[in-house]
């Protein structure tokens, strides 16, 4: 089953429940796993069954990016805040070396996540 990671700043979490609301029928098809405050925001606003990491301050988008190491992930949506970003949230650029060296798909804003989700479907 194709498995996709959903991970959003503080501040793009509203823009990641309506995504995942307007694509709510297509990711029922996928594996979804996600950070714990992120996945539990999505999990309360939609009906998607999604495994929950730690917190990004936890060290989810670390236990994310193991999986991307082991091939375990077909692609990441990791909607940033790439102005206002808090010191707490996640860093980006871990994630974004390790799916480089494994050529896993990692969306950054709407537009990529809207081509990720996309072109998962068509595999």
């Amino acid at each position: 089953m194709t498995r996709v990671a959903l991970i959003a700043h503080d501040e793009k979490k509203s823009d990641l429940i309506e995504f995942a609301q307007a694509h709510e029928s297509q990711l029922r098809e996928y594996d979804l796993i996600a950070t714990g405050t992120t996945g539990k925001r999505l999990m309360e606003a939609t009906g998607l069954e999604i495994e929950r990491k730690e917190s990004g301050p936890l060290g989810g988008d670390l236990m994310i990016g193991s999986e991307v190491a082991q091939n375990l992930l077909d692609g990441i949506v990791f909607l940033r805040d790439p102005l206002r970003a808090q010191p707490h949230e996640p860093d980006i650029s871990a994630l974004l070396r390790i799916c480089d060296v494994h050529d896993t798909a990692l969306a950054t804003n709407l537009a990529s996540a809207e081509f990720l989700i996309e072109g998962l479907a068509d595999r």
